[in-house]
């Protein structure tokens, strides 16, 4: 703007010079060099992601602030949606993560068809997402510490359940199995997938089991819930986390607020489903911001490893006294 203002005087004092050799050359001027100057100044291109609104306080926040926070609202501290690879980077030491190849499973095994077919809806989410599934799996180090990380992915479906879904999060606690490493799963789902019907729903007791199989082993299975977690979801794997662990102001339950609202005819409490709400009524073992997730993960895992850790500074964390 500064280098704006003084091209602006410095063709100002052109014109006064201008105006002493003559009017025709001065408009001449004016007309075929300041004239566009001047429009491409005032008509500059903004790029269309230089700027990111909150969802919870409506401030514009530049993108690249954005990024360095993580996802959370300078102004309000909301935590917003994160992408996969983004979660994975965060949590991971870097450089020492590896992802992994999920088993395929039938993509249609109903034929199922609404307004577009199932087929179409999930040819889409990929072409959006650039993922398979709305669960991927990697392997790495958390603190110097081996672990083994789902996450599972918001962008892709609402983060439905259905049958590749199951089968990937089997495939992580089998992994986790074989490396002996604790399970580490972010969550963030609608529930269950509606085209697979029934398919979906038995994806509920499949993934229990397979954490009853990390637990016979001895293994730490670790739950982070995201903004939202929901449905089927929370109804199974999500809640059944040796360490419970949520995101400031997460939404997680089975039915939605409105719908309970309007089953139970009364007003909910404030809060009702947040995840500071939960910690209060003994559902979580402790609410951790995003910036202190890494730490606070690596240090649990210690905990319940018995092995050391890397780094040092205490975490953030708002916990019940007797969580770890």
């Amino acid at each position: 703007m500064t280098a704006s203002l003084a091209w602006l005087k410095q063709q100002l004092a052109t014109i006064f010079l201008f105006t002493a050799i003559g009017a025709e050359a001065l408009m001449s001027w004016l007309t075929d060099y300041v004239r566009p100057r001047i429009r491409g100044l005032l008509h500059r291109e903004v790029p269309d992601n230089l700027w990111t609104n909150c969802s919870n306080c409506n401030q514009m926040i530049l993108t690249k602030e954005l990024t360095r926070s993580m996802n959370v609202c300078p102004h309000c501290g909301h935590h917003m949606k994160a992408a996969v690879a983004e979660r994975f980077a965060w949590t991971f030491d870097e450089g020492s993560w590896t992802r992994i190849e999920l088993p395929k499973v039938a993509a249609d095994p109903l034929g199922f068809r609404d307004q577009k077919r199932y087929n179409d809806r999930l040819k889409d989410a990929r072409s959006k997402s650039h993922l398979d599934e709305a669960l991927a799996v990697a392997h790495g180090k958390i603190g110097g510490q081996p672990a083994v990380v789902a996450i599972m992915a918001y962008e892709f479906m609402a983060g439905t359940m259905g049958t590749a879904l199951g089968e990937a999060f089997i495939a992580a606690a089998r992994l986790a199995r074989l490396q002996r490493a604790p399970l580490v799963i972010f969550t963030a789902s609608g529930g269950a997938r509606m085209q697979e019907g029934m398919l979906s729903l038995m994806q509920m007791p499949r993934t229990t089991v397979a954490v009853e199989m990390l637990k016979e082993e001895g293994l730490p299975y670790i739950v982070v819930l995201t903004n939202p977690t929901t449905g089927g979801v929370s109804a199974s794997f999500a809640m059944l986390g040796d360490v419970q662990i949520a995101e400031p102001k997460a939404l997680i339950g089975f039915a939605g607020p409105r719908v309970i609202e309007d089953t139970v005819r009364e007003k909910l409490p404030e809060g009702f489903q947040r995840s500071e709400y939960l910690l209060e009524h003994g559902m979580l073992d402790m609410v951790v911001p995003r910036r202190d997730l890494k730490e606070t993960l690596a240090r649990v895992i210690s905990l319940l490893t018995g092995a050391p850790k890397n780094g040092a500074a205490s975490p953030d964390v708002v916990a019940k006294p007797e969580a770890v």
